[in-house]
């Protein structure tokens, strides 16, 4: 089994926060794997720095747990909603992140992981919510 630590980084304008990998294609929340020995919640931190600059303010909302099978039998994905945060500063462009942005619900750019788009649905429009990624 794998889980890994995803946020929904919202501003203050209801815009989504969004990265680009420079190792597969599409648009996906920022986050990654829980090291062993790490708490989602440190995983989800660390990723957030470490992607994007983010820095958590409080503690986030667990949205849920959801499967994500298709791309690796027993992988989990714990996304959290996070509303309260700072970016001190946007890391560079580097290898594992080509590109980041923040973009409004009706905007999101082509390639928007199907996943991120069922989870911004469901807290943005109120969607009813889906177990799988």
């Amino acid at each position: 089994m794998t889980l890994g630590a995803q946020g929904m980084v919202i501003d203050r304008d209801g815009r989504v926060l969004l990265i680009r990998h420079g190792y597969r294609p599409g648009w996906h929340f920022p986050g990654g794997g829980v090291e062993p020995g790490e708490s989602i919640r440190l995983a989800l931190g660390r990723e957030l720095q470490e992607e994007a600059g983010i820095l958590l303010n409080r503690e986030p909302e667990l949205l849920g747990l959801f499967t994500n099978f298709v791309r690796f039998p027993g992988d989990h994905i714990a996304v959290f909603v996070v509303r309260d945060w700072t970016q001190p500063h946007i890391p560079a462009a580097n290898h594992e992140i080509v590109e980041q942005g923040f973009f409004g619900i009706d905007a999101l750019p082509d390639g928007t992981s199907a996943g991120a788009r069922r989870r911004i649905d469901e807290v943005m429009r109120g969607a009813t919510a889906d177990s799988t990624w």
